[in-house]
């Protein structure tokens, strides 16, 4: 299934690897900081409502 890369099979693949290590830290950077904003907007809503 895997095509014939030859002398550059490990630059293609290195690529393919950092790639994808990339999108992962963006999708768990970006799933962090929703997490971090979704208790801050909780808590400025809790003080808008009068509650501690």
């Amino acid at each position: 299934m895997m095509p014939d890369l030859g002398k550059y099979a490990f630059a293609v693949l290195a690529s393919y690897g950092s790639s994808i290590a990339l999108i992962a830290v963006i999708v768990w950077a970006s799933l962090r900081r929703a997490r971090r904003i979704r208790v801050e907007l909780e808590q400025v809503e809790a003080r808008r409502n009068g509650e501690s």
